[in-house]
């Protein structure tokens, strides 16, 4: 079956910046609304950010906005948030999804992507 897979997470300082990639597997996703969640220790999964098909509609939650950017490459099946001014609160295991047949994020609740990767760290130090 199709899967997404993410990469790019690791270890920084606050302040630092890092991007994630989520590369999918198969051409469909590209065409679909994708995201960026992530749960923190201790935590229930929340989300981050999304991003339309075309990628001309975009929504963040409130406690990233101003500081990170999710685009994508349909061409390449990947997306990825770029993650500037990072603090401690944003440390967390951080999941990419796709919904299945969507190509507006009109919800944020997790049920509303149906494929998702396996998570990668992501930890800020002081």
């Amino acid at each position: 079956q199709v899967q997404l897979v993410e990469s790019g997470g690791g270890l920084v300082q606050a302040g630092g910046s890092l991007r994630l990639s989520c590369a999918a597997s198969g051409r469909p996703f590209s065409r679909n609304a994708m995201a960026w969640f992530r749960q923190p220790p201790a935590k229930e999964r929340e989300f981050v950010a999304a991003i339309s098909w075309s990628g001309d509609v975009t929504d963040y939650a409130d406690s990233v906005k101003g500081r990170f950017t999710v685009s994508r490459d349909n061409a390449k099946n990947a997306l990825y948030l770029q993650m500037n001014s990072l603090k401690p609160e944003d440390t967390a295991a951080y999941y990419c999804a796709a919904a299945a047949r969507f190509l507006t994020p009109a919800d944020r609740s997790r049920t509303f992507y149906e494929y998702w990767g396996q998570g990668t760290q992501v930890t800020v130090s002081s």
